[in-house]
């Protein structure tokens, strides 16, 4: 390995194995400028975190600013993030009204496009996919879209419920293909191929990460050895999940399995699921590997059930139409899951910002309670995407005759260097994001 051909897109190698650098002090390239303001900038990231059937109707809301910015109860785990946080009221998706309930709510939520019914299949590019599309060149994984619950193929109310399982789209007839195993989330991310190895990752690349660390800075080594070590830890995760059994939600026949679980399997329990992938998703941006994810938590009409919380009584979906204090506890729980990625990108240096200012961390739901009100939905976005966003503020567009959720993906959009005329049925974008 020379010197003079390192950059910050430097890719450790090994047999079948590809894995890309963190942010690095002591490199002076990291990928495609397109994205960044200058071309020694860590590059914009951009993650939406979906929560199907909406919140808690009395605890989601936000006001003041700044450090003094105060949150409702189903926001109360980004207590930490609020001066990164912007709380958007007001957006909606004038094509969710047009339809029926769920599915038609969820299906174009990133598209603001009409959507089919009868059980055909059609929407629109989705927003993130654009993004992908766009400058996934600059990445080994264009997008990583990952899921904690199956989708659902059956159809309710006249629309496929493939629209409630899906929030990413490919094309307009294409949802992005959804990733449901971490172990093979990982390994988008990390091997050249989904195939299975006996040897871990980590091992297949300690040779040329050896070699690397001799032209680097000290601090940099601390933050490479850091990374490898987060590393191996997801990868000792995934193999004791994978002996765990299969999705939480969905009984099996037996009491115990009669045959064994493979290793690559999907966790028991929904927390270990859901804290996998967020580990997945914050490996991906740190080490460059992707600057596009979409996390689906759960499904629009949704089945997961939570005995982690002591609810184990209702699923998802129907304790949803109710303001009790266990809906609020799984309100919560949902957004523990952004809470937790904001953290861990935030402690990841990159330059004078941290990951998390680099990032754009999108949370929101299709509809603002579990009783089907999609006039306006429950939108927050945590992160400074490059240095360009202001946090700790309130904008509530409820009052204003153009507030398509349309407006806010053309304003994402731009920050990363895409500027269109028109996306869904917006034209314009959201001046004050």
């Amino acid at each position: 390995m020379k010197s003079a051909h390192l950059s910050r897109r430097t890719f450790l190698r090994g047999v079948g194995v590809t894995m890309a650098l963190p942010w690095l002090e002591s490199r002076t390239v990291w990928g495609d400028a397109a994205v960044s303001t200058e071309a020694n900038d860590a590059p914009v990231r951009v993650a939406v975190l979906f929560a199907g059937n909406g919140f808690h109707s009395r605890e989601w809301w936000a006001k003041g600013e700044g450090s003094q910015l105060e949150l409702g109860q189903v926001l109360a785990p980004l207590h930490d993030h609020r001066e990164k946080l912007l709380f958007i009221r007001g957006l909606y998706n004038a094509e969710a009204l047009k339809g029926n309930i769920h599915s038609s709510q969820t299906g174009n939520l990133l598209s603001g496009a009409p959507l089919a019914s009868g059980g055909d299949i059609r929407s629109g590019t989705s927003f993130d996919q654009v993004i992908a599309q766009t400058h996934g060149g600059s990445t080994k994984v264009p997008s990583l879209v990952l899921g904690c619950e199956k989708a659902n193929p059956s159809v309710h109310k006249n629309y496929s419920m493939l629209y409630s399982s899906h929030i990413s789209w490919s094309s307009p007839t294409t949802p992005t293909p959804l990733e449901l195993y971490p172990a093979l989330a990982f390994d988008q991310l990390f091997k050249d191929g989904a195939e299975r190895g006996d040897k871990s990752v980590l091992d297949s690349v300690l040779e040329d990460a050896q070699d690397f660390r001799r032209f680097v800075s000290q601090a940099d080594q601390r933050k490479l050895d850091e990374y490898l070590e987060s590393v191996r830890e997801v990868e000792r995760r995934i193999e004791r999940a994978g002996q765990q059994g299969e999705l939480q939600g969905w009984r099996p026949t037996l009491d115990k399995p009669d045959v064994p679980r493979p290793p690559e399997g999907i966790p028991q329990d929904i927390a270990d699921h859901m804290r996998l992938m967020c580990d997945i998703l914050v490996l991906g941006f740190q080490t460059d590997t992707t600057r596009v994810c979409t996390l689906k938590l759960n499904n629009d009409h949704s089945s997961l059930r939570f005995p982690h919380l002591g609810v184990d009584y209702m699923i998802h979906h129907l304790l949803s139409h109710s303001d009790t204090a266990d809906w609020l506890k799984v309100n919560q729980f949902f957004t523990q899951q952004l809470g937790y990625i904001a953290s861990r990108l935030d402690k990841i240096q990159e330059g004078e910002r941290t990951a998390l200012d680099n990032s754009m961390l999108l949370f929101l739901s299709s509809m603002m309670t579990g009783n089907h009100n999609a006039d306006q939905l429950p939108v927050v976005m945590v992160g400074g995407g490059g240095g360009q966003i202001e946090g700790g503020r309130v904008l509530d567009y409820s009052d204003q005759p153009e507030r398509q959720m349309c407006r806010l993906y053309l304003s994402m959009m731009e920050k990363c260097g895409i500027k269109l005329d028109k996306f869904g049925d917006a034209s314009q974008p959201l001046s004050e994001v």
